[in-house]
């Protein structure tokens, strides 16, 4: 038992290392650069090689950037070929488990490459590249791409750059590069050729073929699916190919190319591939001619899916059905055998749909308007990938496109009754033909359809914005169930349905505006009915809001003209007059002939007559003096102290001394009156008996009639003392005339009011 463990586990040992690395490519970097043309990439009688070279690492002792790789043993897509790499060939050995980040930047870059591409900064660049005279007119050789730069979004912004560069041999001509997306001048990069990543969007996603997981052939993070570079090229003219590779910018991410051991095809180019995948698949029904030539007495052999078709032994061949197509092509009396290869698909015609446009006819002359481009959707099936329609008047015409003789005008196409053709091409251009046939309606409608609708906005101005749908019932009455409607504003936009008019339509004239109505039965025209559309008010003069005043709670009468056809108070009284007993909002609203509306709002408010119990004067203020009238009573007051200039302010300000009569209204309640005294003390007398101002005296202070003024002179002395009711001071004291001087006084009001002043004697 334990020699068997141990064998079991001897053998385990032995063979497990084994599987493993047949699950990746193996590299071998000891190859010539004639080994690798000659025995690995070509390998064909049909070019002269020679001229040989290849560069790369020269900083890795016995190491070098380029080799044979063998992929037999793994899921690689070459079974074999060549590796060129800006790192150590060997490094590009599965698995993927961990990152190619190496090289130096005295390891140079390549400026053909950089011309090629329209960069600069190049490092690492591996090389190479020879010579060959071709015997055929084409060459062409498989590729993959793969970079450790496929990684997070580095896609979006890097890419290590590689080309195929070729030109005629020994010459200054500018080198072509043929590593390009095919039928595209983009050269393939990692920024050229990746999915959807964040941060950018796909692009030439098709020709991505994947993110490489840890178990990788190569040791690279993805590549691109097998590409074919292709070129044509005159037979025995000697031409240069070089293969080059480098990184961009900096040494960090490196990549690699590997080209399909036995791929370099030295043949005839039958074209690229015709498939519906990409858009360029056949016609059913067409044939489509291959054509091999090459110079020389040659012998030609031509394959369907790799059988010989019997008796196809001519230069050219026209395909008729689906299949891969190849020819052998032997070289006059070389052991050349050159071939060439296509995959034809063929698309079935696509089918329109026939239909039927049916437009009417207002003077019934046999002759109207048709939009033809209103059933494109029909004849496509609303099928986007589908190109536009064109329409003929003869079948012939249309099934041999010729589009000189296509109807011009399709959206206003004046025709009789007929048929006419339709096209349009699927994505690989196939096209299609539909009948349409035309047909006339001759329903017509000789009255105007009359609608008419009051000013319903917020503006009563003449225009209004009609539910158009409120207008089919007019319209459509009398006719057969199940039609349909739409509004146009002209009458030959209805006829071609174009400018459709919106759901809710303000007229573009005040008060009148001409429509017009056409009548579908499903996508058939009926008939077209003229709409005059009518905006009527009622706009009534003199009929703003207004404010009412009841005053002292007696009801208040109001009354409007009496020309309207309906009257609705808010209180619910429904003739031309009502009367308000309580303040509040009222309206009322009338209704004329046409049965449009118009309301008007009352504010009613509850007022009292104005009554003055008292106003208080704050007088001997010289012309400051202020007045405050005070006021029993609700309402809008205005006040006056002469009865002409009113205020709404029981409060004046800057009165006068003198005698008012304080008067308070109100608009329509009533007023009251108070009459009021404003006092102020004379600043100087002259008693020199000439009959003026003899006397000191205090204007209108009978007024007050508690009142009593005591006068001193400057020492304080009491001169005179006397009531409101005596005349005032002479100027004398003990019947002695008193000097002039200043004097003061001292007045004493009811309610213990004092006021205290000087004033002048002169004599």
């Amino acid at each position: 038992m334990n020699r068997m463990k141990k064998l079991l586990i001897t053998l385990i040992c032995c063979c497990f290392p084994t599987v493993l690395l047949a699950q990746y490519i193996q590299v071998d970097d000891t190859y010539t650069a004639q080994r690798l043309v000659e025995n690995v990439l070509i390998n064909s009688p049909c070019a002269n090689v020679s001229n040989f070279s290849v560069s790369g690492d020269p900083f890795s002792p016995g190491e070098q950037s380029y080799g044979y790789f063998n992929g037999s043993s793994s899921t690689f897509p070459f079974a074999q070929g060549i590796v060129l790499s800006t790192s150590r060939a060997k490094r590009t050995e599965g698995p993927n488990n961990n990152l190619i980040d190496e090289g130096s930047s005295a390891w140079v870059g390549d400026s053909d490459l950089e011309q090629a591409l329209g960069i600069s900064n190049t490092y690492n660049a591996t090389v190479l590249e020879f010579d060959f005279t071709p015997l055929t007119s084409a060459i062409s050789f498989d590729y993959i791409f793969a970079s450790e730069e496929y990684q997070g979004n580095a896609p979006c912004r890097y890419s290590d750059g590689f080309a195929f560069l070729l030109k005629k041999a020994n010459t200054t001509d500018t080198y072509q590069n043929l590593a390009l997306i095919p039928n595209t001048t983009t050269p393939v990069l990692v920024t050229t050729v990746h999915p959807t990543i964040s941060g950018c969007p796909a692009i030439n996603d098709a020709y991505f073929g994947g993110f490489n997981g840890n178990n990788a052939p190569i040791n690279l993070n993805g590549q691109t699916t097998v590409m074919t570079a292709k070129a044509t090229v005159i037979p025995g003219v000697t031409y240069h190919i070089k293969l080059v590779i480098a990184d961009h910018e900096n040494i960090r991410y490196d990549s690699a190319i590997f080209l399909g051991g036995g791929s370099f095809n030295v043949g005839t180019d039958l074209g690229s591939d015709r498939l519906a995948a990409t858009n360029n698949a056949i016609c059913q029904g067409k044939r489509y001619p291959l054509d091999a030539t090459e110079a020389g007495t040659n012998s030609y052999q031509w394959f369907k899916n790799g059988s010989p078709l019997s008796g196809e032994t001519n230069p050219t061949y026209d395909v008729n059905d689906a299949g891969t197509y190849s020819v052998e092509i032997t070289l006059g009396t070389t052991t050349c055998i050159a071939t060439g290869e296509v995959t034809i698909e063929y698309i079935p015609t696509p089918t329109l749909t026939n239909t039927t446009i049916v437009q009417c006819d207002e003077d019934n002359d046999g002759t109207t308007l048709f939009n033809l481009t209103k059933v494109d959707g029909i004849i496509t099936n609303n099928d986007s990938t589908f190109s536009a329609v064109t329409y003929y008047e003869n079948l012939p015409d249309a099934q041999n496109q010729i589009t000189a003789n296509a109807i011009s005008n399709t959206t206003s196409y004046l025709s009789t009754a007929k048929t006419i053709y339709a096209t349009s091409a699927n994505a690989s251009g196939c096209y299609g033909v539909a009948n349409v046939v035309l047909q006339i309606s001759n329903n017509t409608f000789p009255f105007v359809v009359d609608y008419e609708s009051c000013d319903l906005d917020s503006v009563i101005d003449g225009y209004y914005a009609f539910p158009l749908s409120d207008v089919d019932t007019k319209v459509l009455n009398g006719l057969p169930a199940g039609l349909i409607v739409n509004y146009y504003p002209t009458y030959n936009d209805a006829l071609l349905q174009t400018n459709i008019l919106p759901a809710n339509y303000t007229n573009n004239t005040q008060y009148v505006d001409r429509i017009y109505a056409k009548i579908l039965n499903g996508s058939d025209c009926y008939g077209i009915k003229t709409v005059d559309l009518y905006v009527n008010s009622n706009t009534p003069p003199n009929f703003g809001d207004e404010e009412v005043f009841i005053c002292d709670g007696v009801p208040y009468p109001v009354s409007i003209a009496t020309n309207f056809y309906s009257y609705l108070w808010s209180n619910g009284d429904l003739d031309n007059a009502t009367t308000f007993s309580t303040a509040g909002l009222y309206t009322v609203t009338v209704t004329n002939r046409d049965g449009c509306e118009a309301t008007k709002q009352y504010t009613v408010t509850a007022s009292q007559t104005p009554i003055i119990t008292s106003v208080d004067v704050n007088d001997f203020q010289g012309d400051t003096n202020s007045v405050f009238v005070n006021v029993t009573g609700s309402g809008d007051y205005e006040y006056s102290l002469d009865s002409v200039h009113f205020q709404s302010s029981p409060f004046f300000a800057n009165v006068r001394s003198g005698e008012y009569m304080v008067h308070v209204k109100h608009p329509l309640c009533g007023e009251d009156f108070y009459k009021i005294y404003v006092l102020n003390y004379p600043q100087y007398f002259t008693p020199n008996d000439d009959g003026y101002n003899d006397l000191w005296q205090i204007k209108n202070l009978d007024s007050h009639t508690m009142a009593t003024v005591r006068v001193f002179d400057r020492y304080g002395k009491l001169l005179k003392q006397f009531d409101a009711l005596e005349k005032g001071w002479d100027g004398t004291f003990n019947e002695m005339r008193l000097p002039a001087d200043d004097y003061w006084f001292v007045l004493e009001l009811e309610n213990n009011r004092t006021i205290k002043g000087h004033f002048s004697l002169k004599r």
